[in-house]
C-alpha cells in the first residue's frame, strides 16, 4: 500500500477537536460507497471505523467470492415494515449504476445462476481492494480504530466523540455502521444508539440469512447431505440447495426463507420439486415393480440419494429395510411420495447473530427521506445500509442496497 494510504490509516492525534466536512461512522459496504460518492461531489470526506481495517464484511460475502449484486434486485426482493422506501434507490443508483462503478474502479465482472453477479476472479479481496484504492485516489480519509461513543448537534453541524481519543467536528454525519449480523466482523448494533439519541425509532431485531434450528435428530442424521428442493416456510416458498446439519437446515433457500421467518414453526422440503405427487407416487409404484425383489435400503439407490432416501422409509415403515421392496403397500407408497414432496422439519428457531449475513429490522424508514437518506428528524444526520430496517433475500441483494443506500446518502450529504 502506498505511503500516502497508510498516512490515512493512522489514527488521529489526541489534543484540539478535529474538522472533517462529511464523516462517515463505518467503513463497511454502504459506508464506502458513501465516501466514493461525498467525495466525488466534491466533499472532504473522512471514513470513521471501529475496526483494525474497513470492509472485512466484504471479504465474507458469497463465501469469500462477494456476490456484488443481483440482476433480478427489485422492491420485490426487499423486506421491512416499508419495503417500498427502496424505491428512492431503485430510481436513482441500482444494478446498472453499481456496475458501470466497479468497471470504472477495474473489477470485471460475471453473472452467474439466480442472476447473482461476482468478480470474475472470483476474489472478495479483489473486490475490496479495488474500492480501497478508489478511496485513496479520491482522497478520502480513513481512520481505523475509531469506536464512536457519541454524535451531538453542536451549531451547525456535530460533534463525534470516540470511546478513545479525540473529538471530531463535522459539518454532516452518515451512519452506516451496519447491524448486529456477524459481531466478528465488526457489527455491534452501535449505529441503532446513535440514531436513537436523536430521537429515531428502532424496530425488533433479529437474525436473518441464517441458518434454521431444528427439532428431532433427522437433520443430524443428515449432516453434510445437500439437495435441491423447494423449500416453504408458511406462505413463502425458495427453491434451491438445502444443506443438512448437526442442529437443522442451512444453504441458500433456506437463507431466503429466514429473511421472512417470524413464527412459523413448519418448514417443508419438496425434494422432487420437478414432479407432482401423482408422477412421484407413479414412479414409485413402478419401482416397486420392476425392483421388488431388492431389499428396501436399495429402493432408492438411482433415484434419491440413498442415505435421504432410507431416511425417509425409515420414517414412513416400522419395519427393517432388510425386506423387500415388492412388499409395500400401496398406502406405503402414497405415504412416501407424499413426504418426498412435502417433508416437515418442526423449528426451533435460528442460529446466532454470529451466523447471521443481515440483520433484519433497524431504524425505521418513515423517519428518513427514500430521496436523500436523510433524517427527517435532523438535518444534515444520514443513514445508509443494514442500520436502516431494510434486508433483503439471498444472492447479492444485500449489498446492493448498500451500494446504493450508501452512494444516495454521500451525494446528498
Amino acid at each position: 500500500m502506498p505511503d500516502a494510504q497508510i498516512r490515512r490509516l493512522r489514527s488521529p492525534p489526541m489534543g484540539a477537536v478535529i474538522l472533517s466536512r462529511t464523516a462517515v461512522i463505518g467503513g463497511g459496504a454502504s459506508g464506502i460507497a458513501a465516501a466514493l460518492s461525498a467525495a466525488k461531489s466534491g466533499g472532504e470526506v473522512t471514513i470513521y471505523e471501529r475496526g483494525p481495517r474497513i470492509g472485512r464484511k466484504i471479504l465474507a460475502t458469497g463465501n469469500g467470492r462477494c456476490n456484488m449484486t443481483n440482476i433480478n434486485a427489485s422492491e420485490e426482493h426487499y423486506h421491512g415494515a416499508h419495503p417500498e422506501f427502496v424505491r428512492g434507490a431503485v430510481n436513482r443508483f441500482w444494478v446498472g449504476e453499481t456496475l458501470d462503478f466497479f468497471s470504472r474502479i477495474g473489477v470485471l465482472y460475471k453473472v452467474e445462476d439466480g442472476g447473482r453477479v461476482y468478480p470474475y476472479s472470483d476474489q472478495a479481496s479483489a473486490v475490496l481492494d479495488s474500492l480501497r484504492r478508489a478511496l485513496a485516489m479520491s482522497g478520502v480519509n480513513i481512520i481505523c480504530g475509531f469506536d464512536v461513543r457519541s454524535v451531538k448537534k453542536h451549531g451547525g453541524g456535530f460533534i463525534i466523540t470516540p470511546y478513545s481519543g479525540s473529538p471530531v467536528k463535522a459539518d454532516k454525519v452518515i451512519i452506516s455502521s451496519g447491524g448486529k449480523a456477524a459481531p466478528d466482523l465488526g457489527s455491534n448494533g452501535g449505529g441503532y444508539e446513535l440514531l436513537k439519541s436523536f430521537g429515531h425509532s428502532i424496530t425488533s431485531l433479529r437474525p436473518s440469512l441464517v441458518q434454521l434450528k431444528t427439532r428431532g435428530d433427522t437433520a443430524k442424521r443428515l449432516k453434510g447431505i445437500k439437495v435441491n428442493a423447494k423449500a416453504s416456510l408458511g406462505d413463502f416458498c425458495e427453491n434451491g440447495e438445502v444443506l443438512f446439519t448437526d442442529y437443522g437446515l442451512s444453504g441458500p433457500a433456506v437463507f431466503s426463507l429466514t429473511s421472512r421467518y417470524c413464527s412459523q414453526k413448519l418448514l417443508t422440503l419438496d425434494i422432487m420439486s420437478e414432479y407432482s405427487f401423482p408422477e412421484v407416487a407413479d414412479m414409485l409404484f413402478e419401482r416397486r415393480s420392476r425392483l421388488g425383489n431388492i431389499p428396501l435400503e436399495d429402493f432408492f439407490t438411482g433415484m434419491l440419494n440413498k442415505r435421504v432416501g432410507q431416511t425417509i422409509l425409515k420414517a414412513v415403515i416400522q419395519s427393517p429395510l432388510s425386506r423387500g421392496a415388492g412388499t409395500l403397500t400401496d398406502a406405503e407408497i402414497r405415504t412416501i411420495a407424499s413426504v418426498i414432496k412435502k417433508w416437515g422439519f418442526e423449528i426451533e428457531g435460528t442460529m446466532s447473530w454470529n451466523n447471521a449475513q443481515v440483520t433484519k429490522g433497524g431504524a425505521r424508514t418513515d423517519e428518513f427521506d427514500p430521496e436523500t437518506m436523510e433524517s427527517k428528524l435532523e438535518r444534515g444526520l444520514f443513514a445508509a445500509g443494514e442500520v436502516l430496517d431494510i434486508d433483503g433475500d439471498c444472492g447479492g441483494y444485500n449489498l446492493q442496497w448498500a451500494w446504493s443506500s450508501g452512494y444516495i446518502a454521500g451525494k446528498n450529504a
